[in-house]
This record gives structure tokens, sequence and C-alpha cells, in this order.
């Protein structure tokens, strides 16, 4: 008995040491390479995942960049990050980071956005839109209930009395998690440098069916695009739709919108009260 015990033992001992080497020469063979930079871009990154860049996360992107992706694609982290990943990659980072924000694509707040039910769940718009997409007769229309400013790690987004969210740019990084959150398309990322757009995202009613469920909605008269000498506003699709590389001339086209539709953030920071 006692032997049988030995015998059993060393067999398993034997099959345990000769599974072990052949784990150990698979690890050897199939073993992948992995540049020692990946470690250093990806302590360079702020670390929060957003996905800005177009990857995953920022150890993807981080994995990324050593295979030849561009070293400034990281929004957040902006132009302090772009060049150290440009150091340890031993490139020269060419050309100024261009400073983009979110935007909000939607202007009927609670005082001009209709409402058709009373709303008295959880406070959140991602709920909210699970009944009958949102007490709004707007189904395009901001729901009002801060889902993008609580996903926001840099506190960037406030919401307005009004129910609408404000950006703060000085604090927006453009990570995009607002963009994600939101459970209707009325946020993007654009240029600080473009302070003009639509402030509307309804691409189906027009005329008299938008006056009576938002005050501020595109009736899709064309009106804009008529009188935008470069062309740079047109109809593409149901939206007007703006070519900043067209031109800047939208003047014309803010002022001649008759449900006062468009965001100009130029205008407004001019007709903002000075601090004394």
């Amino acid at each position: 008995m006692a032997t049988l015990v030995v015998v059993s033992v060393a067999f398993l001992m034997g099959l345990g040491v000769a599974f072990g080497v052949g784990l150990a020469l698979a690890a050897q063979k199939f073993r992948v390479e992995t540049d020692p930079r990946v470690d250093e871009v990806l302590a360079a990154l702020p670390g929060i995942n957003c996905g800005s860049c177009g990857y995953a996360g920022c150890a993807a992107y981080a994995a990324a960049v050593t295979k030849g992706e561009k070293v400034d694609l990281c929004t957040p982290g902006g132009a302090p990050v772009a060049k150290a990943v440009a150091t340890i990659m031993g490139q020269e980072l060419t050309g100024g980071h261009e400073k983009r924000r979110a935007v909000v694509h939607c202007q009927g707040g609670w005082a001009e956005a209709k409402q058709v039910f009373e709303y008295s769940g959880v406070q959140d718009c991602r709920a909210a839109a699970l009944v009958h997409g949102g007490p709004k007769a707007c189904k395009y229309g901001c729901l009002g209930y801060g889902t993008c400013a609580s996903v926001c790690p840099f506190e960037a987004i406030l919401m307005s009395p009004n129910g609408l969210p404000i950006i703060i740019e000085e604090r927006c990084t453009a990570c995009g998690l607002c963009v994600k959150a939101c459970p209707v398309p009325i946020m993007s990322i654009l240029p600080s440098k473009q302070g003009f757009f639509l402030g509307c995202s309804n691409p189906i009613a027009r005329g008299k069916t938008v006056k009576e469920q938002c005050a501020r909605g595109c009736i899709k008269c064309r009106l804009c695009v008529k009188v935008t000498k470069s062309e740079a506003i047109a109809m593409e699709g149901p939206l007007p739709k703006i070519d900043y590389d067209k031109g800047q001339d939208f003047d014309a086209a803010f002022e001649k919108c008759p449900m006062n539709c468009y965001v100009d953030q130029g205008r407004v920071a001019a007709e903002a009260p000075q601090a004394s």
C-alpha cells in the first residue's frame, strides 16, 4: 500500500514537472514582445479612460502611440500631455494643440419646450428617456436632468435653472464623456474657435409642428442658408450644416433666424456684464 502511494505521488510530481516545463516552453514560444515605452506613455496620460482619442482607454492609446499613432490625440491632457508623449517617442511636436470643448445643440429648456406629461422617476436623463422618450414634446431635445453634468470628471458642466447644461469652457477638456452619456444627440465636441453653431437637434418636425413643441426649434425654413453669402451654411439633410472652412459670415443667419436657433458665443461673451 505504501509503495502504491509513493508511486502515485511520484507520478503526480512528474506530471506536474512535465506540465510546468511545457507551459514554460509555450510561454517562451508565444511570448509577445512589448515596447517598454508603452508604460512611459501610459504614465504620462491622465488615466481617465474617456475614449476621446478614439481608443478603448489610455492603455490602448499608449500602445497605439508606440506603433505610430499621433501623440496629440489626448484632449483631456491637452498640450502638456502631447508634449510629454512626444518627448517619450523622440518626436518634435509641431503646430499648436487646438483647444476644443463640448457644446449643447439645444435651447429648449423648461421655459421654451412643451411638456406632454409629468415625469417623477429617477432624475437621470437616461432613465427619463425610457419613458416615452421623456416628458417633452420634442424627443430630440435636452431632457434637463443633468446626466451630462454628473458624468463630467472635471466639473465643467452646470445645469441652469431652466434645465439646460452650461459648459464652463475653462474646465472642459473635450473628453467626450458627456456626449456618450446623453441619450439624445444634443452634445458634440467642437474647436473653441468655432463659437457659432446650431442650437437645435430636431431633424423631423417642421414649421408649425416645431413651434408647438419648442419656442427655439429649427422650422427648416432655409432662411439662414439664403442669407449666408459664403455658402458656409447649407441644408445637408434635415438640418442646416455649417462648413467653417467656407466662411465665417454668420451674422445675417443669426439675426434673420425667425426662431433664434443659433448660438453665437462671441455675442454672448460681448453682451455679458463686465466685472467692475
